[in-house]
């Protein structure tokens, strides 16, 4: 944009010297260039501060561990990776025949309480037994229905379904792998369809520029030469760079020494971008503009700036 500015005020420079016939001297080419360098540099300089840009714009997306509640061997995996999936649907199976097993033998277990407990209470009303052994043989009942519905809730577990409308990628889960509970490392992960979010860096510098509902567009690597509307929606209240964690550990002065950036909220309203919206990636990377009322006029440089840029995408070597 400066180079544009600079060449076009050139040209205007050299017009008027030629139609108005100024002759070139000491007084005249350095008043030219001191213009110059005066009226771009405030148009830049009005442009940076009340149009910001950011080189950094990023769409975001929610994943979720997917990690068994129950120990087995997997004997099915029927999903296939990058496919669209409702929730509910399944991701893959657990063989079920030790939980199986484990509900039968629960099961015969209770039968047999069950008739203890009938004796137990014919002999209460005999007089033959104390009330404590009849209690005793209601509590080993109640103890081994609960046994029971925490088995059938474990056999439950052995199909791991979607937890919501997404799809899982990089699949390397096959049948015949253990799946265990409670470990770090999950055996899929699954990626939200509902979640998209897209961010954009912005300096601390530009806080006062950064207001909601404000007028914004933004580019993407991907998609060169194309422009989306946007618009500001909200501007995060905190910057990571200034978070303290509760520890033993003493705030180090490295720590402030990054100033961090702005995070912001846009959303993209352009309709445009519905047909694009299949082809792009989850976390695509690109650059926003905002601009604000302050010397809105002047936001058309930044236009033609982002316009710049964004032609500049087909360009590869450059990035």
């Amino acid at each position: 944009m400066d180079l544009l500015l600079i060449l076009t005020y050139t040209g205007l420079c050299v017009a008027a010297f030629k139609i108005f016939k100024i002759p070139l001297n000491k007084w005249t080419v350095p008043t030219a260039v001191l213009g110059g360098v005066v009226l771009i540099g405030t148009l830049l300089l009005t442009m940076n501060y009340n149009h910001p840009f950011s080189e950094s714009f990023r769409q975001y997306y929610v994943t979720t561990p997917i990690i068994p509640q129950v120990r087995g061997r997997v004997t099915e995996v029927p999903v296939a990776a990058n496919t669209a999936l409702s929730k509910g649907d399944v991701l893959f199976k657990i063989d079920p025949t030790p939980f199986e097993q484990e509900i039968a033998s629960l099961q015969a277990r209770l039968d047999a309480a069950q008739k203890d407990l009938e004796r137990a209470e014919e002999l209460v009303a005999k007089q033959a037994v104390s009330q404590r052994a009849l209690d005793q043989a209601r509590a080993d009942v109640d103890d081994l229905r609960a046994k029971i519905s925490d088995a059938r809730f474990d056999l439950e577990q052995t199909v791991v379904t979607s937890p919501d409308s997404g799809y899982v990628t990089q699949l390397l889960l096959r049948p015949g792998m253990m799946a265990l509970p409670f470990t770090p490392n999950p055996v899929m992960s699954f990626i939200h369809a509902a979640d998209d979010t897209f961010i954009g860096w912005f300096r601390q510098e530009y806080l006062l520029r950064l207001e909601p509902g404000s007028e914004a567009e933004v580019i993407f690597d991907g998609i060169p030469g194309v422009i989306f509307a946007a618009e500001l929606r909200s501007v995060f209240p905190a910057i990571s760079e200034g978070q303290v964690k509760a520890s033993a550990d003493y705030i180090a002065y490295p720590q402030g020494q990054q100033p961090g950036r702005i995070a912001v909220i846009i959303d993209i309203v352009d309709e445009k971008f519905e047909q694009y919206r299949r082809i792009l990636p989850d976390g695509a990377y690109g650059q926003a503009a905002i601009y604000s009322e302050h010397f809105h006029h002047v936001g058309v440089m930044r236009k033609v700036l982002l316009r710049m840029a964004s032609w500049m995408n087909y360009i590869l070597p450059l990035h």
